[in-house]
């Protein structure tokens, strides 16, 4: 019983451990300006990596000094996190499998819209309830001021790797024939009915391109792309949980069986 108890206290010090990146990458999605945005994405990750930890070491607590009752919590609580985690990460696969990325031609970036990417995405983060919380924390950010500092002429800009979200809120579409001034500075288009935004589109720094339908896209690029990014963590972490669930699930049984034997031994003597 001592050695199956001391293999589960080993198989949950080494779940704490799996739970760090776990927690690591939500820390890392919550930081992007999207996500400090976009608060229904912010802290779930985060949660339920802290989660894990907690309850991993009450797992070790309970393998340690031999708790029965805290290991049978652990392994219950454990159980349905570890279901939680892929439901998330099914979740967000699913939701952000869709590309509304196209090719613009002479650009390195991308430009974006709204209809590549899943209803789901576009319902819940680009809804008039949700959007202009979104856009006045967009643009008190320093998503689009900073472009002016990276690049100081018009051939460095269109050869950028820039982010979808500068992509779409910090320039007017390629299409609308803007002349470039700066990064954030657009005039004179020579196609301004080539697509709404190109009326949309304002110089002033506090409006930019934050109202058009291309920065409601770039953000959600922005969401995709940084979510795709955590979910290989998410995923190599899970397939961790999972073979240190399944090692500490057969301990606990082997203990239990242990355990009875030796009650039977007990009671013959």
């Amino acid at each position: 019983m001592a050695v199956s108890n001391n293999i589960t206290a080993i198989v949950n010090f080494v779940a704490f451990l799996c739970s760090i990146p776990i927690i690591g990458a939500g820390i890392w999605l919550a930081s992007k300006p999207d996500n400090e945005c976009v608060h229904l994405f912010r802290w779930p990750v985060v949660l339920l990596g802290i989660l894990m930890l907690m309850v991993s070491l009450a797992g070790f607590v309970g393998a340690y000094w031999n708790r029965e009752r805290l290991l049978a919590f652990y392994l219950f609580c454990m159980g349905i996190l570890i279901a939680l985690l892929l439901i998330l990460l099914v979740f967000a696969f699913v939701v952000t499998r869709p590309d509304g990325s196209y090719s613009v031609p002479g650009r390195e970036y991308k430009e974006y819209q709204l209809a590549g990417f899943s209803s789901w995405l576009r319902d819940h983060v680009t809804n008039s309830d949700n959007w202009p919380k979104i856009r006045t924390c967009l643009s008190q950010s320093n998503v689009c001021s900073k472009l002016s500092h990276d690049y100081l002429n018009p051939d460095q800009f269109y050869m950028s790797h820039i982010s979808p979200l500068q992509s779409g809120c910090c320039k007017p579409p390629t299409v609308c024939g803007y002349g470039y001034v700066n990064p954030t500075v657009w005039t004179n288009p020579t196609n301004p009915t080539a697509d709404p935004d190109c009326y949309t589109w304002n110089n002033d720094q506090s409006e930019l391109c934050y109202s058009c339908n291309a920065c409601k896209a770039g953000l959600l690029g922005n969401l995709r792309k940084e979510w795709r990014r955590a979910n290989v963590i998410l995923i190599i972490t899970v397939v961790a949980f999972i073979w240190v669930y399944l090692i500490g699930c057969s301990a606990f049984k082997n203990a239990q069986t242990e355990d009875l034997f030796r009650r039977y031994k007990e009671g013959w003597a």
